[in-house]
């Protein structure tokens, strides 16, 4: 017989918090009912008021701080509590930084069932303020007015945003000069009820010398007044070198659509990752903190141990970041990644560094790997940086049917690095230790480089 549910929604609880969940929130139970409540810290009392209730867990609010934890801090921006953007500015960065390791320790724990499996502590951000190089907020209209900026957490409704503080200056100015464009020129704003309007989203991109890049995301293939529009733009943001429109028609949440068109300036901007520069175009992946992506890549260069003799392959590449961080010290680098302009991008990146041990495959690594196999190739090190969702069970079989000395997956979920871990793991390679870095500063979210080394090679 099922145990009865023992809240109800409407009502308030006394719940004591214990952990944070994977969105940042906090979790407690009430009568060994598990209770998720944003906004709590672990240590503290809350009154909570019940919101949605499930077989198995409810969701609530807090109503009012009964214990208040030694980490909680006041939020420096004044729309946290309705923007969805961060979840953690209320906890103290230090805090931040060991949830974020408890959150890795838990997932490799649980998930991958490796207790023993050592997690470094997370290597923190010099400053957890400013840091995106990247911004994409929808556009929406409310009472008559443009308004651009996140989604509330959990829902599609836009808070109006003007000063983001964990964006990088540059993106902030693009936001509210786009705004007071938009509502001087009149164009229609899309409603994604109606399906109707033109404008979507904006995208901005911070460079090196604070150069910028605006991308308006369309519903429609001619943007209407767009030479007004890139004419303001330009005499607003001196800064502005590259303005993009995307089309996206698809009726569906995607940010962008396959189609771009420079509308003027530069096809892309650089920025710089140590002594590497890179072209980032519209559609390029590229770490949004610059700062902390050279944390992390010099981790994964460690990690993979290189004496300029191995033959490493880099799947998910991008636009070749990690890969010609590695080409630096292997003898050469294979990058993979389904995205053609990325590829083109790390191509020209390659170019300009003067890098002449990396080659770049357009591809799904999924199809690409056994093909690679099948022609003969074999890699010494295998450097992965999937999307959130990890590896396929085929990429990571033929990983192991290469046999490489070294695998380093760098992850930015915890709960898919833990799963392929544990894959691997019967594949015949053991993670030897992970190492996270705080590249998202109060967010829930935390990147981390694993090493695994082929159990046959260690008996060896």
């Amino acid at each position: 017989m099922r145990k009865q549910v023992p809240v109800e929604k409407g009502k308030s609880y006394e719940i004591e918090i214990k952990t944070l969940g994977t969105s940042g929130e906090g979790v407690g139970r009430y009568q060994d009912f598990t209770v998720f409540v944003p906004y709590a810290l672990p240590g503290e009392k809350v009154m909570a008021v019940i919101d949605e209730v499930k077989k198995t867990y409810a969701k609530g609010h807090v109503k009012e701080i009964l214990t208040k934890s030694a980490d909680r801090v006041e939020p420096v921006c004044g729309i946290y509590d309705k923007c969805g953007g961060c979840q953690l500015q209320h906890l103290d960065y230090m805090a931040q930084l060991k949830a974020k390791r408890q959150q890795v320790i838990d997932a490799v724990t649980r998930i991958g069932k490796q207790p023993d499996l050592f997690v470094e502590p997370t290597i923190g951000a010099a400053t957890p303020w400013n840091y995106r190089n990247k911004m994409q907020f929808p556009i929406g209209r409310e009472k008559g007015k443009t308004i651009i900026g996140c989604f509330a957490q959990g829902s599609h409704e836009i808070i109006d945003t003007r000063d983001c503080h964990i964006q990088k200056e540059g993106n902030n100015d693009v936001v509210n000069a786009v705004r007071e464009i938009v509502a001087k020129l009149n164009i229609p704003v899309y409603n994604e009820d109606k399906h109707t309007g033109v404008l979507r989203h904006v995208v901005g991109r911070v460079g090196k010398n604070g150069d910028i890049m605006v991308v308006i995301v369309t519903a429609v293939k001619n943007m209407p007044r767009e030479k007004e529009f890139v004419k303001m733009l330009r005499a607003k943001l001196p800064k502005v070198v590259s303005v993009h429109q995307n089309i996206q028609t698809y009726h569906n949440n995607v940010i962008m659509g396959r189609d771009t068109k420079l509308l003027w300036g530069r096809p892309t901007i650089q920025d710089g990752i140590g002594r590497l520069n890179f072209h980032i175009s519209p559609r390029s992946f590229f770490q949004v903190n610059t700062a902390q992506a050279e944390v992390l890549y010099n981790k994964a260069l460690e990690f993979a141990n290189l004496t300029g003799q191995e033959t490493v392959i880099d799947a998910y590449c991008g636009t070749g970041t990690i890969t010609l961080f590695l080409a630096q010290k292997a003898r050469s680098v294979i990058g993979i990644e389904i995205v053609k302009p990325a590829i083109l991008d790390a191509q020209k990146n390659a170019r300009d560094n003067n890098v002449r041990n990396a080659e770049f495959i357009v591809g799904d690594a999924t199809q690409v790997m056994p093909r690679l196999y099948k022609q003969g190739v074999r890699a010494d090190v295998v450097v992965v940086d999937p999307p959130r969702a990890g590896c396929t069970p085929t990429v990571l079989e033929t990983f192991a049917n290469m046999k490489p000395d070294r695998i380093v997956y760098v992850s930015c979920n915890p709960a898919s690095l833990a799963r392929d871990i544990a894959l691997l793991d019967e594949l015949g390679y053991k993670a030897i230790k992970v190492q996270p870095v705080d590249m998202f500063p109060c967010t829930s979210h935390v990147e981390s480089v694993c090493l695994l080394t082929r159990k046959e090679k260690t008996a060896e």
